[in-house]
């Protein structure tokens, strides 16, 4: 992955990979700034990358939600377009020729104080063909009325807007073919009777084309027909993409009187500018694999960063819990020592407190001799009114005895309860236990 992902989301991430593919640029750091122009709005990106290319307008700040699908820009004079007029219909004999020379004077005023009045009558009032409002509708129109006045022996008519016949061709990287009906011209019915209609010509446009027709006295159809500027008709347009561009390949005008002269028109058309399509095709299927491989790559190494954190969270983990137990040592060491420097402190005061040794000779003298649990017998000597808090005290201070511990006689077994407490703060006396004058005594440890 690059360094300039590295500090991108994984959606971030994601939508720039895609972008990469589509448009098919090469440097990921234009890519990106691409995208951050546009917000992260990948259709808006793809669409701007295109329309520069094809030299339109950006849509990045154009209403988000359009009523009509945007419509490829159309190469109308690409290199090497095949024009192809066919002459009307010539008089035959003298007669036909006479009316022929006399009716050109009229028809050419005529024309013109047409064309000058309707000049005049556009100025006043716009022609209202040039306000598309429902496109799709003017298309299925004119299919439902070919179909009732011809039939449905025909090709089968692209059911919606030139735009989007454009934008399905483009996609699907097939020929589109054109067809502008004008009702008021004199060799339209022929045309579609004899032409459209045939088997020869349905079952090749079925086989190879996208076919897409409107009436050119509708909104849509006259918009269309501005747009690719026909002379004549019948007129056919073939329109394919080239050089990354829909591009009108082909103009067939006037009067069109075979049908498989029309179709080998067309397989010739069609075979000049297959490889563009066969270039387009192979383009598409690079950008496939460099997408796949680019996920692929993508998921691998997302795979690898998440195994990578797995590691380090364990890593992460195990040195945590490594300082908490270190932690709950050390606590335990301090209250340890805390708790050791307290007894000591409490040994000194008691020691400090402890009541002389009686002589051996004074007349309430006992002698407690004690064993200790290492086996060690020591023995001191306490008067017998005397609490035996303080052979507690004395045990609890000496060197060889645990620092929690019971005194017990020995026969019968019995524990002393010499130990101060909350609830006895001073224990009985030596006498009150019905010691005697020597006794023997044992000292357990209570955490052995």
């Amino acid at each position: 992955m690059d360094d300039s992902q590295d500090d991108l989301t994984s959606e971030q991430t994601e939508k720039l990979l895609q972008f990469q593919d589509l448009t098919g640029i090469d440097q990921i750091q234009r890519c990106r700034q691409i995208l951050e122009g546009h917000d992260w709005n990948i259709e808006a990106a793809v669409q701007d990358t295109f329309n520069e290319q094809e030299g339109a307008p950006t849509v990045f700040h154009q209403p988000a939600s359009l009523p009509e699908e945007r419509a490829p820009l159309v190469n109308l004079q690409p290199s090497n377009q095949r024009v192809i007029m066919y002459p009307g219909r010539r008089p035959q004999g003298i007669f036909q020729w006479t009316y022929y020379l006399l009716s050109m004077p009229i028809k050419f005023v005529w024309s013109t104080l047409f064309d000058i009045i309707r000049v005049f009558v556009n100025f006043l009032r716009p022609d209202p063909r040039r306000i598309v409002t429902d496109p799709l509708r003017d298309v299925m129109t004119f299919i439902s009325n070919f179909d009732a006045k011809y039939g449905q022996n025909h090709p089968a008519f692209y059911q919606g807007t030139y735009s989007q016949a454009l934008n399905d061709a483009k996609k699907e990287l097939r020929f589109l073919l054109v067809y502008l009906h004008c009702d008021e011209h004199q060799n339209t019915d022929q045309f579609c009777r004899d032409i459209v209609c045939s088997q020869v010509f349905r079952n090749y446009v079925n086989g190879h084309l996208l076919f897409w027709a409107c009436n050119t006295s509708s909104p849509e159809g006259y918009s269309v027909s501005q747009a690719l500027k026909e002379h004549a008709y019948p007129f056919l347009a073939l329109i394919v993409l080239r050089d990354n561009k829909m591009s009108v390949v082909a103009r067939i005008e006037g009067r069109i009187t075979s049908a498989l002269e029309l179709v080998a028109r067309l397989e010739q058309v069609i075979a000049e500018n297959e490889s563009s399509l066969v270039a387009a095709r192979a383009d598409r299927a690079e950008r496939s694999f460099n997408q796949t491989l680019r996920q692929q790559q993508d998921e691998a190494y997302l795979e690898s960063l998440k195994a990578d954190q797995e590691k380090e969270k364990r890593k992460r983990e195990e040195r945590e819990r490594k300082e908490e137990e270190e932690r709950r040592q050390r606590l335990a060491e301090e209250e340890k020592q805390r708790q050791y420097l307290q007894r000591e402190q409490r040994k000194s005061e008691i020691q400090q407190q402890m009541p002389p040794e009686p002589d051996v000779s004074h007349p309430d003298s006992i002698r407690i001799m004690l064993k200790t649990p290492n086996g060690k017998r020591i023995e001191r000597r306490f008067l017998r009114d005397q609490s035996i808090k303080w052979l507690y005290y004395y045990v609890f201070c000496h060197q060889d005895c645990p620092d929690d511990f019971q005194i017990k006689t020995s026969y019968p077994s019995k524990t002393l309860p010499c130990e101060p407490s909350d609830h006895c703060s001073e224990p009985p006396t030596f006498a009150d236990m019905g010691l005697g004058k020597s006794e023997m005594l044992y000292v357990f440890d209570n955490e052995a």
